[in-house]
């Protein structure tokens, strides 16, 4: 079993082997790494993090940029799409399925999210719910892993204009 420090040790050989991020004078990459993960993880301003790094707030977006950079050119050996030569096997071995689902590569389903945005947007954002929603549309694997995510939809959006994005 790896741990979290390992695997975010793993994380940052991998992003140093793109050559986008590298050491540097004031900072490593596990450092820059660390800056990116808190910054996504707990969705807090460039600002907040040039506080409390003592670094001018271009320096932490431009170090942001490389690291995002990074783990985008990564995307295709964390990202494998099936190809649909392979029937997974609890499709395979289960004859209530298999003739159903034998071609199916994935499964799709959208939900919305509560989202604050500004008054003005607000009427767009507002579907069947009282209140400002986001539509999110996933396509997983049979292992429940997510293969494809689409964010940013407002609440109103129909089904089929969200999977016609999508299959753009």
């Amino acid at each position: 079993m790896v741990t979290a420090f390992e695997a975010f040790l793993q994380l940052c050989q991998r992003i140093r082997g793109t050559g986008l991020v590298k050491d540097a004078y004031r900072s490593t990459v596990e450092e820059l790494v660390a800056k990116f993960l808190h910054i996504i993880g707990h969705n807090v301003k460039n600002q907040s993090v040039s506080f409390f790094f003592h670094q001018s707030r271009e320096t932490v977006s431009r170090h942001f940029h490389n690291v995002l950079s990074a783990i985008l050119r990564l995307e295709g050996k964390f990202l494998i799409q099936p190809n649909g030569t392979v029937v997974e096997p609890h499709i395979l071995n289960n004859s209530r399925f298999y003739p159903y689902f034998k071609d199916c590569l994935w499964a799709i389903d959208e939900t919305h999210v509560r989202v604050t945005v500004a008054r003005a947007d607000a009427p767009r954002f507002r579907g069947r719910i009282d209140w400002p929603t986001q539509n999110i549309f996933a396509a997983y694997d049979f292992d429940m892993k997510f293969t494809y995510v689409l964010a940013g939809w407002e609440g109103t959006a129909s089904d089929s204009r969200i999977l016609k994005d999508a299959l753009v």
